[in-house]
């Protein structure tokens, strides 16, 4: 697993972008375009996207190391466990601090597709779409796919 700051402008090899937060259905997800990037001879770009929880912003108990240092505690493990037999795969892993449909949706730019995970929440659990994947599937600029971890 690599680790960069921000993907290479000017190359033009063909990527897939997927979403990553830590959820079994995260971690199918980037199972998923692992397996479709070698189908397609793709690269695969893992981001991670966090934000200060908005409870944190009104009394600060925290500065943004804390809350990085947390997300990647949180991502390295899911993200590793996804990655399992992936070396053959070129793979970037990103952790921003952003909204994460927002993130993801700019990281998609030129990208040949958008992987995000489905997440069953609620009493109606599948029925809707959450709010990251709504997100994508409303603003990528590529085809999005929502895979469902079953």
């Amino acid at each position: 697993m690599s680790e960069e700051s921000e993907s290479s402008s000017g190359d033009r090899e063909p990527f897939i972008v997927v979403g990553v937060d830590g959820s079994r259905a995260s971690i199918a997800a980037v199972t998923w375009a692992i397996d479709h990037a070698r189908r397609i001879g793709a690269r695969v770009e893992v981001i991670g996207a966090w934000e200060v929880p908005w409870s944190e912003l009104v009394s600060p108990t925290k500065v943004d190391d804390d809350y990085f240092r947390q997300v990647r505690e949180r991502l390295e493990p899911a993200i590793a466990e996804a990655l399992t037999g992936a070396d053959d795969v070129h793979t970037v892993v990103r952790i921003v601090e952003w909204y994460p449909g927002p993130a993801l949706v700019q990281a998609a730019e030129h990208a040949e597709m958008l992987v995000v995970g489905s997440h069953r929440y609620g009493v109606m659990g599948g029925m809707h779409l959450g709010s990251v994947a709504s997100y994508c599937a409303h603003h990528a600029p590529c085809p999005v796919l929502i895979h469902r971890h079953r």
